[in-house]
């Protein structure tokens, strides 16, 4: 499997697009914790018992590494920060970097470290840290993909400021930090990887075997901690980190699903916090060749689907139709482009003018990687049978689906636990030379409009060009995006503040507290 895709999709972070080209500070414009009840102050003290998603075979404990655990990428989280971090409006904010600021030709970004920003045995972070940091990371195997278009030797340092140079004009550069940007101590040993100190809000007290405590990092830069300390409980299966949670094992049971939700609903002692636009299950249509190559027949695809019926029965309602562009939690994302609606008749009409074999059976390809993805392709081979298209589901095995189906199949699913970028799917899925075009989808237009918006300095200016872009994806590319899955975590009552933001947003717990 491709364990560099799969931390990226359910971490989130990546690319996001409302880009800071000034100098930036300050934090949210809106609320990305579930709120505290009328009255109440955050009080310190006390220990969030929290489980997380993860098998002992595949524990790293390298920042640098691949994390196919959840648990492990929460625990490096709160022990290593990254330069910024997921915001909501705008949805990238200052974290180890207080500012930044871009070049006229928007190449050159230079970052300026937040003041009092220490490792946790007290020495204060510098430039060459950061550096030090960032070319250790471009240089792991999947380096390029986390900081594309930024060569190692491009990472440089300016006295105190951190200078990246990219390849090419990009607009939105500050958001590639979001994701895996963890900052060593230059010089970290190998063998000193799980006990070097971070920078975080939480200090690493002790690691077994997938479970970790961490206790409050009294001189943390970034503002009050009120825990006094996290643990952290690994555990294999949504199902078994439900019934902790239940039980009163643990306080938080992170990204567990609708099914326990709806276990949960009828707890009043238990908190439901939905993370909306947290998870894309769209279905891909290969453009390149094949049965689906023809604009029309994908077109026809989208219309057969009945949207509102896949977020009841996949999702159990904890979700939101979508409208066939990636990236839904975007601030610039393009609201004013027409719902899609179900037409079974034009889709008919579509089909019949492409010429589409309707004698043909055609296979849909997916796994049971996560839960609603192989029940979304059986509800859609139902409802494109209405539009007199046959489609024979087919589950695969998950190494044999990654490894052979995604990025070659006709007709598959594909899943992404981050949605709140629109240049995040254009740069990795869809420019004609990704690496990761799912759909095979080679666009002219839609690739000029990319490269016009990464070199556009005005937001005002590149927020529409980015609309232009939404709307060639939305009539062409070879994705059929039906709804958004609401990422969903269960918490005992009297747990507060506890992040609301889609992806690698959730592990910001510094700001969680308990009311006990």
């Amino acid at each position: 499997m491709n364990w560099n895709r799969r931390q990226v999709l359910w971490a989130g972070g990546g690319i996001g697009a409302a880009g800071l080209l000034a100098a930036c500070g300050g934090g949210d414009e809106t609320s990305s914790k579930s709120p505290a009840k009328a009255g109440e102050k955050p009080r310190p003290g006390g220990t969030l018992r929290v489980g997380a998603l993860g098998r002992a075979s595949a524990i790293t404990r390298d920042p640098h590494g691949t994390q196919a655990n959840e648990s492990d990428y929460l625990i490096i989280s709160l022990v290593h920060d990254t330069l910024t971090v997921p915001g909501t409006k705008p949805n990238t904010v200052p974290r180890l970097a207080a500012s930044w600021k871009a070049s006229d030709d928007l190449k050159t970004w230079s970052f300026t470290l937040a003041k009092g920003a220490k490792f946790h045995d007290g020495t204060p972070v510098t430039a060459e840290d950061v550096v030090w940091s960032l070319k250790r990371l471009r240089n792991t195997p999947s380096g390029a993909s986390r900081l594309p278009g930024i060569k190692p030797e491009n990472i440089k340092t300016d006295g105190d400021t951190v200078v990246l140079v990219s390849d090419y004009a990009n607009a939105e550069l500050p958001q590639l930090t979001r994701l895996t940007t963890f900052v060593l101590k230059k010089d970290t040993a190998e063998k000193d990887l799980g006990k070097a100190p971070g920078t975080g809000p939480f200090k690493l007290d002790w690691f077994r075997s997938g479970n970790a405590r961490l206790v409050r990092n009294e001189d943390w830069y970034g503002g009050d901690v009120y825990l006094d300390a996290i643990e952290v409980k690994i555990f294999e299966s949504p199902q078994a980190m439900a019934n902790a949670l239940l039980a009163g094992q643990i306080d938080v049971a992170s990204n567990v699903g609708a099914v326990a939700a709806r276990t949960a609903e009828k707890r009043e002692d238990i908190q439901i916090v939905r993370r909306p636009n947290d998870m894309a299950m769209p279905i891909v249509m290969r453009t390149t060749d094949g049965p689906f190559a023809d604009a029309k027949v994908r077109e026809a695809l989208r219309l057969a689907v009945d949207r509102e019926a896949m977020v009841k029965q996949v999702l159990s309602g904890y979700g939101t139709v979508a409208n066939d562009i990636l990236g839904t939690g975007d601030p610039a994302y393009a609201k004013d482009i027409a719902q899609r609606k179900r037409d079974l008749a034009k889709a008919k009409s579509l089909l019949k003018e492409a010429k589409f074999d309707l004698s043909k059976t055609y296979k849909l390809l997916t796994t049971e990687d996560i839960a609603g993805l192989a029940e979304s392709a059986t509800l859609f081979a139902s409802q494109v049978r209405e539009a007199g298209v046959k489609v024979e589901v087919v589950k695969q095995e998950s190494a044999t689906f990654w490894e052979k189906t995604w990025l070659k199949g006709d007709l598959y699913t594909t899943y992404w636990g981050t949605n709140d970028s629109v240049v995040f799917f254009a740069s990795k899925t869809m420019v004609s030379d990704s690496g990761q075009n799912e759909a095979g989808w080679k666009n002219t237009e839609f690739d000029a409009a990319y490269k016009k918006a990464m070199a556009t300095k005005d937001a005002a200016e590149r927020a529409k060009v980015l609309h232009e872009l939404q709307q060639i994806e939305y009539d062409e590319s070879g994705y059929v995006l039906w709804g958004m899955a609401d990422g969903i975590d269960l918490a005992a009552a009297a747990v507060r503040d506890l992040p609301t933001l889609p992806g690698y947003g959730r592990v910001q717990l510094e700001t969680a507290w308990l009311a006990r």
